[in-house]
């Protein structure tokens, strides 16, 4: 079979590989629709130190061609969302939806990512993929869901509901501000606004210095601001840091209201200084952290299937599997490889 292999910034190419083969309580895969999450694009720069070469992709749809005996959610022929870390379902990590933390495998394996989620999983723009543990982490897609529209469903939505989703749960109707910002995951931002808004906040505030994105963040329903550096945009129970720089984190913790809660989905390699009196003051809560993806896929996949949130507003671009070398060598915002 085919696979790509990222070789360093900016530089790709196809290599032939071995079949994977079927184990235990796994399924075998083709994936049909990748993504590139906001950190691919970021290696992919060079502004994420990830070294090559390693097995690229890791959000994805994909058609099931193989199971194991005892497997009983998923048949040959099914689509399904192939969520990017690996999870076992039964740990005690899994068990209380911590499926990012899965204690069955050595720590942050993922699909797609290098050395730093582990090699031997290999990556999604492939010909074919092992999913081990497949009733645990495969996830149906639902009839009439184009595979285009959530290939980002592995890893980039997830990481924008659980900045949202949780905390309008608890709260309904609560305001939402997402800080976006230059250097940051500007997919995930926009998608945590959308999902606010397809979740009924209140009002949902999205401040961001990229035209594109505010564009963007408009047409799913936000309210759209400039200048994400500022000291404070206003007073909101939730909020949400997408942005790259410590001035947009510092504008997100001093924007969140009393007893409300901000969420960091910014990877931001040099610690920031927070305003911690302020918080203490406030009862600010400031989470932090990879994103568990496994868990809020189906209510992600509901809210497309009913045409509450249109994922493909975010999406700058979709290739087909043969241009994905040059489509990914200056990759846009979100690009999505569909194979015919």
């Amino acid at each position: 079979m085919q696979r790509l292999l990222l070789d360093g910034p900016g530089a790709l190419h196809w290599e032939d590989a071995a079949e994977p083969e079927l184990t235990p309580g796994a399924a075998i895969v083709r994936p049909i629709a990748v993504a590139t999450c906001d950190l691919d694009v970021g290696v992919l720069q060079g502004v994420y130190p990830l070294e090559g070469p390693y097995p690229f992709g890791h959000e994805g749809v994909a058609d099931v061609v193989a199971v194991a005996d005892g497997v009983t959610s998923v048949v040959t022929g099914d689509r399904v969302v192939v969520p990017f870390q690996i999870s076992c379902g039964a740990c005690a990590p899994c068990r209380r939806g911590r499926t990012g933390n899965c204690s069955a495998h050595p720590p942050m394996s993922t699909y797609g990512l290098g050395a730093m989620g582990g090699l031997a999983w290999g990556g999604l723009l492939a010909d074919l993929a092992l999913v081990p543990h497949a009733d645990a982490m495969l996830v149906p897609l639902p009839a009439g869901v184009d595979p285009v529209a959530v290939a980002s469903a592995s890893d980039n939505i997830p990481d924008g509901f659980r900045a949202v989703g949780p905390q309008l749960a608890a709260d309904p109707g609560a305001e939402v501000l997402v800080v976006g910002g230059a250097g940051g995951p500007a997919s995930i931002g926009l998608y945590a606004a959308g999902l606010a808004v397809a979740l009924g906040a209140g009002r949902v505030v999205y401040v961001d210095d990229d035209p594109e994105r505010l564009v963007v963040a408009a047409a799913l329903g936000a309210e759209v601001e400039e200048d994400p550096t500022r000291r404070k945009v206003g007073a909101f129970p939730i909020t949400v840091n997408a942005g790259g720089a410590e001035a947009h984190l510092r504008c997100a913790l001093n924007s969140t209201a009393f007893d409300g809660v901000c969420t960091n989905v910014a990877v931001l390699i040099e610690d920031p200084a927070l305003p911690l009196f302020q918080m203490y003051s406030r009862c600010c809560t400031l989470h932090t952290g990879r994103a568990h993806a496994r868990p809020p896929i189906p209510a992600i996949l509901d809210l497309v299937a009913s045409g509450r949130f249109d994922p493909t507003l975010v999406t700058s671009a979709v290739v087909a599997w043969d241009d994905a070398v040059e489509a990914l060598s200056d990759p846009p915002m979100k690009l999505v490889v569909r194979r015919s």
